[in-house]
């Protein structure tokens, strides 16, 4: 009777646990299309794109890198008036695909076009692309180049390139390789695909794995310090883990994408890998996302995801 009270007990501790975070966010996706769901876990705003890459910019604008859809015939760049839904600015991707955008301190726009020629390419407010960084990767299949590059502080690129299995730092100007970070130490048969990096303040860098399922947090050295997959959590939660977000609180926020169609869930996890806060995402899940709110409260600074 006493064991039982004692587990009873635990296991309230922890659905109280999980019960007491809420967040609202930003999630992205061909199906879910770009949506911001509010701490009630309803859909508050919703954008008419197919995305795959999204943010709400400090003026509470949404920042959309889009995939083939009306009008952008190879997917491009918008960024979107909230309240009205006005389009302010707008870019045409020149390669195969789009799947990165990011604005820069500057006011122009990062944008990660895959195909023949694999580029980040940055665009003025205006559309018009002020500099191109062709990305070495391979080149059989551009939807599986590099996904999520995104800027680091010091102004290199961070890109994970799927089919090399590797998360590469490029010198902006001459597109020069820096380092090289090799994902594949589980074999072949249980492969990671690098979708996604970030770099953290500690010069550590997490990255999200498909096929793999599963998290990984590698130090300056490429030495892996932390990880999470679905052994750890004890259920198949990881489908294709194709975006993170660390949060404040060193939580980390991980989004699921499965090209099946299956039920699939965004899913905060703490860093002894509990599950502390699960979102059950609709057909596909969300390609990326977004966290904006804890609890009521804005998340602060540039996220890292």
């Amino acid at each position: 009777m006493k064991r039982l009270l004692i587990l009873s007990t635990l296991l309230c501790s922890t659905l109280l646990t999980s019960a007491e975070i809420t967040h609202s966010f930003l999630g992205v996706g061909n199906a879910n299309q770009a949506t911001i769901v509010g701490e009630d876990s309803k859909v508050a705003w919703k954008a008419d794109f197919p995305a795959s890459d999204g943010w709400v910019l400090p003026n509470g604008n949404v920042l959309l890198a889009l995939y083939k859809c009306k009008g952008f015939p190879n997917g491009g760049a918008v960024e979107i008036e909230r309240a009205t839904k006005k389009v302010l600015f707008s870019y045409v991707g020149q390669q195969k695909e789009t799947s990165a955008v990011e604005k820069l301190a500057n006011g122009n726009y990062l944008v990660t076009e895959l195909g023949p020629q694999p580029q980040v390419v940055e665009v003025d407010p205006h559309g018009k692309v002020i500099k191109t960084t062709p990305l070495a990767c391979q080149k059989e299949n551009a939807h599986m180049q590099t996904r999520m590059l995104r800027q680091l502080p010091n102004g290199n690129y961070l890109a994970p390139h799927l089919f090399d299995f590797v998360v590469n730092e490029y010198e902006p100007v001459t597109g020069k390789v820096l380092k090289s970070f090799p994902t594949d130490d589980r074999g072949r048969d249980k492969r990671d695909w690098p979708f996604t990096a970030i770099r953290l303040a500690n010069g550590n860098t997490v990255i999200g794995c498909t096929n793999g399922n599963r998290v990984i947090e590698i130090d300056t050295e490429g030495k892996i310090v932390w990880s999470v997959d679905n052994k750890d959590l004890g259920e198949e939660l990881l489908r294709d883990a194709c975006g993170v977000q660390r949060l404040p609180n060193g939580n980390t926020v991980i989004t699921s994408y499965h090209a099946k169609g299956d039920q699939v869930n965004l899913t905060e996890v703490n860093r002894e890998k509990k599950v502390v806060w699960r979102y059950a995402a609709s057909q596909h899940g969300f390609h990326h996302f977004h966290i904006l709110t804890t609890n009521g409260k804005p998340i602060e600074g540039k996220p890292m995801r």
